[in-house]
């Protein structure tokens, strides 16, 4: 594999309970991406409010992507309802812009999507 974006939907097994999946496996997934060289590794995180929005889970999963290389980049992007989520507001813009923000606090190419 030359290049990888891998969605990481939240930092907390519960909301991988709600999604449907583990994080301990995604979380393997990016390590191991992480680790070899000839792979350009992006992470995404879908931020949806109420869910996944906490700047504490954010917090964590910045600074466990920085444990691997603080130059992953890291997209965090805004929510809007459809499908299965129709009952929940799109994100804010400024969620998306703070979240970027504490994220960058741990890594050096964090971006904004959606906004």
């Amino acid at each position: 594999i030359d290049a990888a974006n891998i969605d990481l939907k939240g930092f907390t097994q519960a909301f991988y309970d709600f999604v449907g999946g583990d994080l301990e496996t995604v979380k393997h997934t990016i390590a191991t991406l992480a680790a070899t060289p000839t792979c350009h590794l992006e992470v995404t995180t879908l931020i949806i409010p109420g869910k996944n929005d906490s700047e504490d889970e954010i917090t964590a999963a910045a600074q466990w992507l920085a444990s691997l290389d603080p130059t992953i980049p890291y997209h965090i992007t805004r929510f809007f309802p459809c499908h299965r989520l129709q009952d929940r507001p799109a994100t804010p813009v400024a969620t998306v812009r703070h979240l970027a923000d504490v994220a960058r606090r741990y890594l050096s190419r964090v971006y904004t999507g959606n906004c």
